[in-house]
């Protein structure tokens, strides 16, 4: 089944303006233009994010659809494609976000717009443990790619969950998956974009 709607969701912190989205949203245009490319800025909620994605991919085909998410996006991709049934490309995805942005509960700067604040409250954090959703239950529609060399996210973690999954395992790379572009033709091929 070809990709006609990819979905692409960025990580904490961070926004349509990443490097990654920027590299695939120029991609598709460049070399997919029938594909519809949805690249929305993600509230600090994670409640209210699951609500917008909902409506905004509601009216999608599922059978043809995708979504890729990077870091706490890869954990909303997880969701998102377990509700779906859809493909998944998870890059350095979050595994236990709840656990982990825990210690960020307060104000916080957007890492492209530094002078964007936002504040990430208490109860986010229930927010993000309701999304929790079991291993992926059609490992075939997943491909996670991970770096043992990401600083933030364990990657041995990130393995185990997606035990099954097709994982690309990086040795060396980063969280912010620097050399992305040595990796987006194996994800493009993954996802048979139309």
């Amino acid at each position: 089944m070809t990709t006609t709607h990819l979905l692409y969701l960025h990580g904490f912190r961070s926004s349509p303006q990443s490097a990654k989205a920027r590299q695939f949203a120029a991609l598709v245009r460049q070399q997919h233009p029938d594909v519809t490319w949805w690249c929305p800025q993600l509230p600090p909620s994670p409640r209210a994010a699951m609500l917008m994605l909902r409506e905004g991919v509601a009216a999608w085909p599922h059978a043809s659809m995708a979504v890729v998410g990077s870091s706490l996006g890869g954990f909303y991709a997880t969701h998102v494609a377990h509700t779906v049934g859809c493909k998944a490309v998870l890059l350095n995805p979050a595994v236990h976000p709840a656990r982990d942005l825990a210690k960020y509960v307060g104000e916080q700067t957007a890492w492209h717009a530094p002078d964007e604040r936002f504040f990430f409250e208490p109860a986010f954090v229930d927010e993000l443990r309701a999304l929790e959703v079991p291993g992926p239950q059609q490992p075939q529609n997943f491909l996670a790619v991970i770096a043992k060399g990401d600083e933030v996210l364990d990657w041995r973690e990130m393995a185990r969950r997606y035990h099954g999954a097709r994982i690309k395992l990086l040795e060396g790379g980063d969280h912010a998956l620097s050399d992305f572009d040595q990796h987006i033709a194996e994800i493009v091929e993954f996802l048979k974009l139309a």
